[in-house]
């Protein structure tokens, strides 16, 4: 495994930012890394990549403790932070030989030109960084990630501020590097999570609430469906949870629209037409639907 996390800690006064989490990732493998603004992810990444240290449990790459052992941990990963850290009066070549030299890197030439053009930068590698787009200044980032060609990449929201040919092409890039590298990214793009991802954790509140592939994912909340439901007006909740085989209710904000979670292979329509009939409302839409991965993380983290 490149990546072995065991009941890793961050606590902050009272706050437990990450509190008693176990994953590990290996070679080959595209891990999406999900959970609401603030859940922990930022911090878990930010230990991994030895910007911080934990309170409690242990996190190792490529076999090397990230507090024992922080500079041999920093060879082999390449780290793209939220906010990417640019010098915004230098050149896009001048910061990426900036950042080889950093890194010691022998023949920077010929490394900073294969990473301009597999980037996608070639148009605009003679700009400075303060006059580049959002998402060329993302390009920059990721390849100042990868200069030293690292084993582990940790890339925290990299498709930030793309446009969508810049995140097909980028998504495309991720993809390559994931048939090699272990590949762990954080994202609130769940399409882009359905398209790259071999597999899925999710946290909140800075708890592990799944480690799944996605298939697995969506099986194990609620077989392969769930139940929109429309009243004609508010109901409660409550007493949709107990009609047979629902598992969670969400309410879609919509007005008296619920998504009903059901387990595997349950038929809820007949007694959800019951409870519309016992509690005098209007039944104005009952459809089955497939679960997006969008579906699910709501699901787990509301």
């Amino acid at each position: 495994m490149s990546v072995i996390v065991k009941n890793l800690t961050k606590i902050y006064g009272n706050q437990r930012a990450v509190d008693d989490i176990s994953f590990t990732a290996k070679p080959g493998q595209i891990l999406g890394f999900l959970g609401p603004n603030g859940a922990g992810k930022t911090t878990t990444m930010k230990i991994l990549t030895c910007y911080l240290s934990q309170s409690e449990g242990t996190a190792t790459v490529c076999g090397h403790d990230v507090a024992k052992d922080s500079l041999e941990v920093r060879r082999q990963v390449g780290y793209l932070p939220e906010h990417n850290p640019l010098y915004k009066d230098m050149y896009v070549r001048e910061y990426l030989r900036f950042a080889a030299s950093a890194n010691k890197i022998g023949q920077p030439g010929k490394r900073i030109g294969e990473l301009v053009e597999m980037t996608g930068l070639g148009r605009e590698a003679h700009k400075q960084i303060g006059a580049l787009s959002k998402g060329y200044r993302q390009r920059v980032g990721l390849a100042q990630a990868m200069l030293h060609d690292p084993k582990v990449l940790i890339l925290d929201e990299p498709t930030s501020g793309l446009d969508p040919n810049q995140l097909a092409e980028i998504r495309a890039l991720i993809k390559e590097l994931g048939k090699e590298k272990t590949v762990i990214f954080s994202t609130h793009i769940m399409q882009e999570v359905q398209a790259l991802c071999d597999r899925v954790i999710i946290i909140d509140r800075g708890r592990l609430v799944a480690d799944d592939p996605i298939e697995t994912l969506k099986r194990r909340l609620s077989g392969s469906a769930s139940l929109l439901v429309t009243f004609d007006e508010p109901v409660d909740p409550l007493g949709l949870g107990k009609i047979t085989g629902v598992t969670k209710v969400v309410a879609t904000g919509a007005r008296g629209e619920y998504r009903l979670y059901l387990s595997g292979g349950a038929d809820a329509r007949a007694e959800v037409f019951h409870f519309a009939v016992a509690n005098q409302r209007i039944l104005l839409a009952l459809q089955s639907e497939d679960l997006s991965v969008e579906e699910v993380f709501r699901a787990l983290t509301q």
